[in-house]
């Protein structure tokens, strides 16, 4: 049985994870036999392909940044296609800039710093993942950024007062996490840059 509330959320995101990847991975498998039949094509078929493709992408993220992480290692060829098929056709692009394998709890810890990056760039922009030593630099920069103070101040915070809305739960997730592997996560903006440090 699970010890806490934050445990059992991973456990819940690991299973809906787990439950759509494969109906997903079929409907794709099923595009590609239309398409090499020659029964089906056109703009519809490039829609339907678009749109798995894009489900794909971000439950293969949302596996990482949401479900249960061990100490196994992930590869960084995996990470790198995870962001490019999830940033495909997007105003926004990620760049894994680290080579080495990453502890998958590290890596969820990234992914989840990059998601409060999207939220400060909603016009798109260009993340940077990077490893100084031992320390984890996710950096965010764009022509503009919009920052709500309340809402970035739990990083440090953690303040339980504030309600989160769905779109912000990485802000309540990232520091809970964080504090869980005795880390403190610490963040600074500018005009055109935000950076994350763990």
């Amino acid at each position: 049985m699970p010890r806490s509330d934050l445990e059992f959320a991973n456990l819940i995101g690991s299973r809906i994870c787990h439950d759509l990847i494969s109906p997903i991975g079929a409907i794709n498998n099923g595009l590609e036999l239309l398409s090499m039949s020659g029964t089906a094509s056109g703009p519809e078929m490039d829609l339907i392909g678009d749109s798995v493709g894009s489900a794909s992408a971000r439950i293969r993220f949302f596996r990482i940044a949401f479900g249960a992480s061990g100490e196994q290692m992930v590869g960084s060829g995996e990470i790198s296609s995870i962001l490019r098929d999830l940033y495909l056709d997007s105003r926004a692009s990620a760049t894994w800039g680290i080579s080495e394998p990453q502890r998958r709890s590290d890596v969820r810890l990234a992914f989840l710093a990059l998601m409060c990056l999207e939220t400060g760039m909603p016009y798109g922009g260009n993340v940077l993942a990077e490893r100084d030593g031992e320390k984890w630099v996710i950096r965010g920069t764009a022509d503009k950024l919009i920052i709500d103070p309340d809402i970035w101040a739990l990083l440090a915070t953690q303040d339980p007062k504030l309600k989160l809305k769905p779109a912000h739960v990485q802000f309540g997730l990232l520091p809970a996490i964080a504090s869980d592997n005795g880390l403190q996560i610490t963040s600074k903006a500018t005009e055109t840059e935000i950076v994350i440090s763990f």
